[in-house]
């Protein structure tokens, strides 16, 4: 998909701002209401683990979308269909999806990921909805044929399951270098929020096991990244 006209994407700046204000502020003053409190169950284990490996799969996600668009759209003059943007037409928004859902689950109470997909749906879809209305006009039939083939924002699993990941999640190195702030800003932030509620729940005893368990994902997430990596600088050369 080409990228988006400037103007749009302050607005995106601008929404994504909004979003991450008002979610910090309100947690800020209700903590007891949305932060988990009290002893962590099985279920509360496992949705934790599964939370952090969306936001580090959102991460990569993000990554490849953004650097295989900026190579491969011609500041806006080409629709870009490869990558991951053959497994769904905005990947990029996928990877924010993953990236909030994911510390939801890690930080917050269940419902609260209700809320969070009532609140994500209510704004990205209207955002992907106008901005594939530009597409439409700028591209016609070819987008019209695109968007048959390609779904929005949901992939399908049997065409992930059945085409190799580095073929829809290219990955460079020079991608990574621009965005390893942003990755550790949320990395260490889930970090931070993580320890204090494992120090608050359960005090030092376990809190190692559980940074053990995160680290753990964090080196698998970076073996993937070098594996995407390696991939596409092996593609890139029998070009």
């Amino acid at each position: 998909m080409p990228q988006v006209p400037e103007v749009n994407l302050k607005s995106r700046v601008r929404v994504h701002g909004f979003i991450i204000f008002c979610t910090l502020l309100v947690v800020t003053v209700f903590p007891k209401v949305f932060l988990r409190s009290g002893s962590l169950g099985l279920s509360e284990e496992v949705l934790s683990i599964v939370g952090i490996a969306c936001v580090l799969l959102g991460q990569i996600f993000r990554l490849s979308s953004r650097g295989f668009k900026s190579e491969q759209s011609k500041n806006g003059g080409a629709l870009v269909e490869g990558g991951p943007y053959s497994l769904v037409r905005n990947p990029m928004y996928l990877g924010i999806i993953l990236i909030g859902l994911g510390l939801v689950m890690m930080l917050f109470k269940w419902w609260a990921i209700c809320v969070f997909l009532v609140v994500f749906s209510s704004i990205y879809i209207r955002l992907i909805f106008q901005e594939e209305k530009k597409l439409v006009n700028l591209f016609g039939a070819t987008f019209k044929a695109y968007c048959k083939k390609v779904p929005a924002i949901i992939p399908s699993f049997n065409m992930a399951l059945n085409s190799e990941i580095s073929n829809y999640l290219p990955l460079k190195s020079s991608w990574l270098k621009r965005e390893m702030g942003s990755i550790c800003g949320v990395l260490v932030f889930a970090l931070a929020v993580k320890s204090w509620e494992n120090i608050s729940v359960v005090g030092y005893v376990l809190i190692v096991e559980r940074l053990a368990v995160l680290i753990l994902m964090i080196i698998l997430a970076a073996a993937l990244a070098v594996y995407l990596i390696s991939k596409t600088d092996v593609c890139k050369k029998s070009l």
